[in-house]
Order: structure tokens, then C-alpha cells, then sequence
């Protein structure tokens, strides 16, 4: 009995612990920092830990390049590059419900908005869409713009390309 209490004890908390993995609801960008809680430069079993092993890996991408997304082949959620084992971008994909940034940023906003907010940001022009930028303390922080309005997020290394 006790071995049966003890072996349904364990299960419990596995199951809870890899519940607790997963892509969160309302993803957050801090500037320079993080988005959804996953750092550059973060081991990739780290980001496993926090957003659990449920993810799509991309064939076409240069990089090792895995998606987290809230159910299989659905759009919106979150693309993690890896290079050496360690995170060297991270980004939206597509624009996940919810998600925000600094400063009362939220994903849909205005261009306007974002730069009246943000303070001037520099502009570079992606295939389709715009990235926004700022570099600080080595990292880029990206605000990407479709048809006038903030489509996501992304953080890469400081002075490299935004684009994805």
C-alpha cells in the first residue's frame, strides 16, 4: 500500500511538473531580456524545462529552430534558434492572443503607438513586414510590424539581423 501511495505520489508531481511546462497563456517581452521567459544565450534544456518538450522543429530553417505553439500545427506561439545548444533568438510566430510588451506595448497596437511609447526606434525592412529595433547590453529587441500594425516580438544578439 504505502509502495502504491508513494509510486501514485511520484506520478502526481511528474504530471504536474510537465503540466507546469508550457508556452504561457500571455507571454510577456522584456525589452533586452526575455520573452516568455526564455533568454538568449539559455541552454536549450532549459527551455525544454520551461516550455516542455511539445514543440515543432523547423526542416527549412539554417539554425536548429523549434516551435511552440498551443496545439499541434496551429500558427500562433513562439520560435526558439538555437546555436551551440543555446538560444540565439527568440520570436513570435504569427501574433499569439494576449502577449505584451513594455510599456503597455500589446501585440495588434499601432506603429505610432509603439514608437510614441518605446521612444524612436530604428526601422529595418524585412521581407513582407518591419522590424523595429533597439539595441542594448548586447541584445536587439524587436517589435515587428505588418500593414501599419504590431504583429510581435523577438529578441536576437545585438547589431544582428531581425528578420525571420
Amino acid at each position: 500500500m504505502r509502495r502504491a501511495l508513494a509510486c501514485a505520489c511520484v506520478a502526481g508531481l511528474a504530471a504536474s511538473a510537465s503540466a507546469a511546462a508550457a508556452l504561457p497563456r500571455a507571454g510577456v517581452l522584456v525589452a533586452g531580456s526575455s520573452l516568455a521567459g526564455v533568454r538568449l544565450g539559455e541552454p536549450a534544456a532549459q527551455v525544454r524545462a520551461a516550455l516542455g518538450g511539445a514543440y515543432g522543429v523547423c526542416r527549412g530553417c539554417t539554425r536548429p529552430t523549434w516551435y511552440f505553439t498551443y496545439r499541434p500545427f496551429a500558427q500562433p506561439g513562439l520560435g526558439v534558434e538555437l546555436t551551440g545548444g543555446r538560444v540565439s533568438a527568440v520570436y513570435t510566430l504569427w501574433q499569439p492572443t494576449g502577449w505584451h510588451g513594455p510599456k503597455g506595448v500589446v501585440l495588434g497596437a499601432s506603429e505610432d503607438s509603439v514608437n510614441a511609447r518605446l521612444g524612436p526606434l530604428l526601422p529595418i525592412a524585412c521581407a513582407g513586414y518591419a522590424a523595429l529595433v533597439h539595441d542594448a547590453a548586447g541584445t536587439r529587441t524587436a517589435y515587428y510590424v505588418l500593414d501599419g500594425r504590431l504583429w510581435g516580438f523577438g529578441l536576437v544578439r545585438a547589431q544582428a539581423n531581425p528578420c525571420r
